[in-house]
Formats: C-alpha cells, structure tokens, sequence
C-alpha cells in the first residue's frame, strides 16, 4: 500500500481526492509541518506528500521527484512537471490560494483599503517574481476582490465539503 503524507487540511483533502478518484487504497500518514514530511519522503520513510510548491529546490537539488503539479497549467518556474490533467485524471484540480480575511461586520471603507494595499503589493515586480519563484500563481486583477475570493471561497466548498464528508475529515 502506498503512504502519503499530509500536513495540513489542502494535503490532506488532496490525497482522499486522489485515492477517490484513483480508485486507490492509501495510508495517510498526518504531520504538522512541511519539513518532517520532506524529511522522511526524502528517508524513504513515505511513498509521496502533496507539498507546497515551496518545496520546489528540493526537486531542483535531486532530493525529491515530483510527478505532478495540481494546478490547470504547468508551473513557469517548472515547466517540465506535467499536471495532473495530463496524466488523464482533470479533476485533480486545486490551486493553492491565499485571501485576506477580516471580521464579519468590517466596514466596506475598511476592506476597500485593505484590497488596495494588497492589490498594489501583487502589482509589485518584486513581490511578484518572489511569489513566481516559489511556484505561486498571481491572480489576475480581476480575481483580486473582495468579491472574487467569496466566490472561490464557495466554489472551493462545494467541490470540497462532499469529500470531507466521504472521508470523516475533521479539522485539527
């Protein structure tokens, strides 16, 4: 049987998703952090982690391999790891993501600002190619709103919340 390790609830979602659609028996193993997990993938202690794109310079140094990236299109700083749609599974789609939340009930003038700031920061040629070298996907300007996170939001929960259920999946 083979291991997966998983830290945090994106691996762990990830991994029941691929033994559902796969039709495959894994064993999850959990971890709290990315680091013990690349350490013992690299030990030969697991089979495969789905890992942050972070972990990018141990594929370059040979570490570890990776097999595919789980986005719609192949990563520009990794052109060469196919995605998962290549491999014939199109449903294995998840883009790592990151919002800025606030409270219920913060002002609209708040939130317009706080967009504002995180817009412009995006827009930067440095925090881009930063962001770009550690395998993250900008938005474009257009999925940079408060109202374009809601709906990803809604649209993440809807293709999730049915495998959190098949698999007991239960915050940690």
């Amino acid at each position: 049987m083979v291991s997966i390790g998983v830290q945090g609830m994106g691996a762990r979602l990830m991994a029941a998703f691929f033994q559902r659609e796969t039709k495959t028996q894994v064993t999850l193993i959990p971890y709290r952090r990315t680091a013990p997990t690349m350490q013992d993938l690299i030990a030969g202690q697991i089979d495969l982690s789905f890992s942050p794109p972070d972990q990018l310079p141990l594929m370059r140094t040979g570490s570890i391999k990776a097999y595919a990236v789980t986005g719609d299109a192949r990563l520009a700083v990794a052109p060469d790891i196919p995605t998962f749609r290549e491999f014939g599974l199109p449903s294995m789609s998840f883009t790592f993501w990151l919002g800025l939340f606030a409270p219920r009930g913060t002002s609209r003038d708040v939130i317009a600002k706080l967009n504002a700031a995180a817009v412009a920061a995006l827009a930067d040629p440095t925090v881009q190619s930063r962001l770009v070298e550690m395998g993250h996907e900008i938005f474009p300007r257009e999925r940079q709103t408060p109202e374009a996170l809601v709906a990803m939001v809604k649209a993440d929960a809807e293709k999730w919340w049915p495998i959190i259920k098949e698999f007991g999946i239960k915050a940690e």
